[in-house]
């Protein structure tokens, strides 16, 4: 299965969760500043992602977005809500 991930760079934090918890290793820190003065998390290795969702689950910002190739419509199957 593959997937897809986008991140908001300008909701990130960068908290790092979501680095520690992609079992695949896609996502990494980026080294350029953000408008809020963090280091934001990037997409690094995308090919190697399988849509599990875990980033976002642990994202506590809300900025990550996922998708599965598997998934018949083009809605994300994680994204970012704000009630």
């Amino acid at each position: 299965m593959k997937g897809k991930i986008a991140i908001d760079r300008e909701l990130c934090k960068g908290c790092k969760y979501c680095v520690l918890s992609c079992p695949k290793g896609v996502i990494t820190m980026d080294c350029e500043f953000n408008a809020s003065g963090y280091f934001p998390a990037a997409v690094h290795d995308g090919e190697k992602c399988t849509g599990c969702a875990l980033c976002a689950q642990m994202c506590p910002e809300i900025a990550i977005t996922v998708w599965r190739d598997e998934d018949s419509k083009d809605e994300p199957l994680a994204s970012p809500s704000r009630s």
